[in-house]
């Protein structure tokens, strides 16, 4: 029988949650985003989160916030319109939406996205219409879409607990217990201490140290090795790639956290050089479909053969978006000391999830981990090596024995993980 809270106990319990729900929501503000005076937040949320978007919202006006403009979403109706509407319809994006996300990226809005969803929310439902949907408003929001991936706007994507999701975390606990625990755990990883600011000065030291190792070495490729689960691949960095992770800033000097929790540090490989075999060490959760147990063979930098235990259609329609994206925008590294891998949570939730594991990401690669990539147009950053694309989907490879040599243009050797942790650590 599932352990359950009345609801008497549930609101006792989130109210002794609160003042840490507020001092995280002035973390995803003053952090994350690096809100300044004046400035348009947005943020993007599930109406069943409306508790803690109040405190978002009421955080972004103490922060300085010009104005703030809350985009709502709900599960059960983008499911029925997956259901009832045809497939072209999905192909295009509404004219007023279009000038809604356009307009506030021109305006310098920064975006906080405040994910909830359901790991099996659109489980069944056609994924055409979903992976029409999401090329669609990458392509057509495009002042949008470039504001975000060449640092014109600042973003960030934290979590918020919600009943569905909470229960396929917890799934022995009952809805109202589930919540809680959720919350405390993405409060956890997130750092939410008495001082969270300096807890993730302190964070973002560590990743700073991590990013300036690999860009002293500058390597020439990765190997990627692991006996457990029959990983063996080698992925081609640029002569002019830039390890990053952490604090991003943009253009105008702002800093900010892209992701809240995050424990990676991450460059972009070379489009055309990857070659080998690769395999899945956590579920994918994909626009609400879960993909487990899959693995991707990679000739020359694409992918040429893949399969799955469950969801291979999911990622034969990520695949089929465009040509970027069956080749790799990311790979990023992430030792098994740390918050999110030791708490032994399976979050069925890539923002989570990803900073668990070492990951890769096929699709869309980054303009600001390649010297001078700001300065490039699209057409520019692709004939460089950097992936371009409608998607960016990462996928978690770290397992326990996970080993990583850097190779040298030379051919030297060197450890970079060994067991899946940092060789220095």
């Amino acid at each position: 029988m599932s352990r359950e809270l009345t609801d008497e106990e549930f609101d006792i319990q989130m109210g002794a949650l609160a003042p840490r729900l507020k001092k995280y929501a002035h973390l995803l503000v003053r952090e994350g985003l690096g809100l300044t005076e004046g400035q348009e937040l947005v943020v993007e949320a599930a109406v069943e989160a409306v508790s803690f978007v109040r405190d978002v919202v009421a955080a972004g006006y103490a922060e300085g916030a010009g104005h703030v403009t809350v985009v709502w979403s709900d599960e059960a109706v983008t499911r029925m319109e997956y259901e009832n509407v045809p497939k072209d319809w999905f192909e295009r994006v509404p004219e007023w939406r279009v000038k809604q996300m356009n307009g506030l990226a021109e305006q310098g809005a920064a975006f906080l996205w405040l994910d909830g969803d359901d790991p099996d929310g659109m489980a069944g439902v056609d994924q055409a219409k979903v992976a029409a949907r999401r090329k669609a408003s990458n392509t057509q929001c495009d002042v949008w879409r470039h504001g975000l991936d060449f640092g014109l706007n600042a973003w960030c994507i934290g979590g918020v607990s919600t009943r569905a999701w909470a229960q396929k975390v917890f799934p022995d606990l009952g809805p109202h217990a589930a919540v809680v625990e959720l919350w405390e755990a993405i409060l956890s990883v997130a750092r939410v201490t008495d001082d969270p600011q300096s807890a993730w000065e302190t964070h973002n030291a560590t990743l700073e140290k991590n990013k300036r190792s690999l860009n002293r070495r500058h390597f020439d490729a990765l190997h990627y090795v692991s006996e457990s689960n029959g990983t063996d691949l080698v992925i081609g960095l640029s002569p002019r790639h830039i390890w990053d992770g952490g604090a991003a800033e943009t253009q105008g000097g702002v800093r900010f956290f892209p992701n809240i929790p995050t424990e990676e540090v991450f460059t972009t490989p070379d489009r055309n050089r990857a070659d080998g075999i690769v395999h899945s060490a956590l579920p994918l959760v994909h626009n609400g479909s879960v993909v487990r147990d899959f693995w991707f063979r990679f000739e020359g930098g694409r992918v040429s053969d893949f399969g799955a235990a469950e969801g291979a259609d999911v990622l034969e329609h990520i695949l089929a978006t465009d040509e970027g994206a069956a080749r790799l925008g990311e790979c990023a590294l992430i030792s098994k000391n740390t918050p999110i891998r030791e708490s032994g949570l399976l979050f069925y939730n890539t923002l989570y999830d990803e900073n668990a594991s070492c990951h890769l990401a096929l699709g869309m690669g980054f303009p600001e981990c390649y010297e001078g990539g700001y300065d490039l147009s699209p057409t520019e950053l692709e004939a460089s090596g950097v992936n371009q694309s409608a998607q960016h989907v990462d996928f978690m490879i770290g397992t326990d024995d996970l080993d990583i040599t850097g190779v040298t243009a030379k051919g030297e050797e060197v450890p970079v993980f060994i067991h899946g942790q940092w060789a220095w650590e």
